[in-house]
């Protein structure tokens, strides 16, 4: 029991202790996104902390939208992130909420907050307000409207709310301190004015609460127990304790800081992903080339390789960042004793065997995968004439070449042992047609003499073969130059995306369906693209290669 306990992450450390002193009966924690933008890997480190924790000690949890921001917000972002949650299989149940669904409750724990002398209406301009702030070796400057009555103070702002007020002319101001060391207690604003329309609301408001005064009101009106946020937010705590304090909650929330999971070379700035799409360099916020979650499940990856990975980073309270190549090493792991292995050439040449019958068909046996037999078998087609990858045959080969050459013998997978005899190339010494011979004897890709070859390699039959498009992903990123330039800008890799597009597949792929995923032999992992696959003609893209740089740590 000692060692489990020392095995806990210092969040259910802290749960632990809360529940042992009674402090609360049930726990309830939730994922409060804004909707102004796409989610991505990031976020899926905090959804599935939330929705474990509240799995693990049978508790609530809930699921919010923190809309107060109507200049940024759009239903195709809460749709997105609903979808992506759910996809990543958090259940939010009947708990599903808005911020603007308390609007009015909000609203009324201003005014008591203005009643009880603890804010105040205040005309300072933004930028004034920024220098009345103080620095963080200097006290701020008390506004000379911090003063206000009561009754004036009440007037003022129910006029704000009425639209009497132009954006920008006044704020509602919380007053705490504007000598204190922490910056965001220096009378932050908690409400300003905003004539816009809220795609929930309409234009019932033009006020709109700040973040910082919104954000635990919400989580105390759910009854959420721990508010598990990440380390940006620590110095917002004693502002987050305060709102609920002084608006006079008997058993309020805890707030708790993690570290972020940050990637190496990857872009999940939202106002960096904008530009992209708006300047067309990805075709939208769920390009395979982003780590949006909708993204990455448009590339290939599922829930359980992002679970891996979340648990491989862990839970601490110190900010690193880890090497993309461990998600991919997650996605590896998941796929490879979970889907079939099939024969794909990305860069054909064709390869005729002079002596086998020409009008041939016989189909063959392969294992779908043979590492895990449950997955059963398939026939595949085999004829005189097949498509081979350029790879895998050279006209000079280097020492130690396993491949085809002319006078070797190779395997070729799941067939025949065959002998190279010739080949033909262009004007341009371009190879473009191999030339062979079988033994039939070799059937299966075994000789009844014994011999034994140095190379097998894949092939699909060139009659029976479906043509295909495929992608293929690098970073976004020029890894060599890092993320971003000296003017801020992004070091855009030009190759980040490379469309193939005259492979061919064995001819089952061509009833892939989007999301289905698979392993091309020695290629990688592939999945068919949700955006542009069409019946009987689908769309590959590489998920991710077969050799891996990550290594996973001893224990």
């Amino acid at each position: 029991m000692e060692n489990e306990a020392v095995s806990r992450n210092f969040i259910e450390q802290i749960i632990d202790k809360d529940l042992q002193e009674g402090k609360y009966e049930k726990i309830c924690t939730r994922f409060p996104p804004e909707p102004n933008g796409y989610l991505h890997i990031g976020h899926a480190k905090s959804i599935l902390l939330n929705y474990g924790l509240a799995q693990q000690y049978h508790g609530q949890f809930n699921m919010r939208f923190d809309d107060t921001n109507p200049t940024k917000e759009k239903v195709e972002f809460v749709e997105s992130i609903k979808a992506d949650i759910q996809w990543l299989g958090a259940d939010w149940g009947d708990h599903l909420y808005f911020a603007s669904d308390y609007f009015d409750r909000m609203y009324e724990a201003a005014v008591e907050l203005i009643k009880k002398g603890k804010a105040y209406v205040c005309d300072l301009s933004a930028e004034q307000i920024r220098e009345y702030r103080g620095t963080l070796t200097e006290p701020g400057k008390e506004s000379p409207y911090r003063n206000r009555s009561v009754e004036e103070n009440l007037a003022l702002f129910e006029a704000m709310k009425n639209g009497e007020v132009e954006d920008g002319a006044k704020v509602l101001r919380a007053k705490i301190d504007m000598a204190s060391p922490n910056m965001n207690m220096r009378d932050p604003v908690i409400y300003r004015v905003a004539h816009m329309h809220h795609h929930r609301t309409g234009d019932k408001w033009c006020i709109y609460p700040m973040y910082d005064f919104a954000h635990p009101l919400e989580d105390a009106f759910e009854g959420v127990t721990h508010s598990i946020c990440t380390l940006e937010f620590e110095d917002h705590r004693p502002l987050y304790d305060w709102v609920v304090r002084e608006v006079g909650f008997e058993h309020p929330p805890k707030q708790i800081e993690f570290a972020k999971l940050y990637l190496t070379n990857v872009v999940t700035g939202k106002r960096y992903i904008k530009k992209l799409v708006e300047e067309g360099i990805v075709d939208g916020w769920d390009d395979p080339r982003l780590v949006s979650i909708a993204a990455l499940r448009r590339r290939g990856f599922t829930p359980e390789s992002i679970k891996m990975f979340v648990e491989l980073c862990g839970v601490s309270k110190a900010n690193s960042s880890v090497d993309y190549a461990m998600l991919e090493y997650c996605i590896r792991e998941d796929l490879k004793l979970k889907k079939p292995r099939m024969m794909a050439i990305l860069d054909p040449v064709k390869l005729v065997i002079d002596n086998y019958p020409s009008d041939d068909v016989e189909y063959l046996e392969a294992a779908n995968n043979m590492e895990n037999e449950a997955l059963g078998s398939r026939q595949i087609p085999f004829g005189k004439e097949l498509y081979i990858e350029r790879e895998d045959f050279m006209v000079e080969p280097p020492r130690k070449y396993k491949r085809l050459f002319v006078g070797t013998e190779v395997r070729l997978m799941n067939a025949y042992f065959v002998t190279c005899t010739g080949y033909e190339a262009d004007e341009n010494g371009v190879v473009h047609t191999v030339h062979c011979t079988y033994d039939p004897a070799t059937k299966g890709g075994n000789a009844p003499d014994g011999r034994k070859v140095k190379g097998t390699i894949h092939w699909v039959s060139a009659a029976k073969a479906v043509p295909v498009e495929v992608r293929l992903y690098e970073n976004i990123i020029d890894e060599a130059k890092g993320v971003y330039n000296e003017d801020g800008s992004l070091n855009l890799n030009p190759n980040s995306l490379t469309v193939l597009k005259n492979c061919y597949v064995e001819p089952a792929l061509a009833e892939a369906k989007p999301y289905d995923s698979f392993q091309f032999v020695r290629n990688g992992f592939f999945c068919a693209d949700s955006h542009d696959s069409k019946e009987g003609a689908p769309v590959f893209n590489r998920i991710v290669s077969l050799k891996s740089s990550f290594k996973l740590p001893k224990a």
